[in-house]
């Protein structure tokens, strides 16, 4: 089946390649893609001793310029992803006293391996500079909204918000953009429900996408 799947996005990529685009139109055309990333806690800059986080992403991404001046384009980023998270705590002092005569029990159950399912809209705005026509590089910050299906000593299960920090290149050939983007993620649920102390991740993400 992955496969299949992999050959038919790749058949689907080489025949839009096929339609001429000069790289003027290019640049000022909407793109539709998918991204796949991994990140992980401790890594520079996080280095929390508490707990280990290590997380793998999938996305589609739709990106909309909104303006364009001079080699600057303002655009706008639409990205729906699923995120499976492998999740423990290291330190066990994390679970106190103060969270109830149960809490060795707790304790215990905490600190075992889980697996986090993630799932995730993040909007955001994006400022790219153009070096030349096939060269460029951008900045990104975006948040949205987010469910996670797992409880853990950090953060309680069901909706979330996932931010995201990043800093990227890319490289454009006719129709089709290729992108390398380094960044930060923050997962937490803005106090809606307790705990929220929240995961974080460095992460580094490749995408591909396609001029419409």
């Amino acid at each position: 089946m992955k496969k299949k799947r992999d050959l038919f996005i790749f058949s689907f990529l080489i025949l839009l390649c096929c339609f001429k685009l000069n790289p003027a139109e290019a640049q000022s055309t909407a793109r539709l893609g998918i991204e796949s990333g991994a990140g992980k806690q401790p890594l520079f800059p996080f280095s929390s001793p508490d707990y280990s986080y290590i997380v793998q992403g999938y996305r589609l991404s739709l990106n909309l310029p909104l303006k364009r001046k001079g080699r600057i384009s303002y655009e706008f980023q639409i990205e729906p992803g699923v995120y499976s998270a492998s999740h423990r705590l290291l330190n066990e002092y994390f679970i106190k006293p103060s969270w109830g005569s149960g809490y060795l029990e707790e304790r215990k159950r905490l600190m075992a391996s889980k697996t986090i399912m993630e799932y995730a809209l993040n909007l955001g705005f994006q400022v790219r500079y153009y070096l030349n026509s096939n060269f460029s590089c951008f900045i990104l910050a975006g948040t949205g909204p987010m469910i996670s299906d797992t409880d853990t000593e950090r953060m309680a299960k069901g909706f979330a918000f996932s931010d995201v920090f990043a800093l990227g290149v890319a490289y454009s050939t006719g129709k089709i953009m290729f992108e390398v983007r380094p960044g930060l993620r923050h997962v937490s649920n803005a106090g809606f429900r307790s705990p929220n102390s929240g995961y974080n991740s460095s992460n580094i993400d490749f995408g591909i996408t396609v001029a419409l």
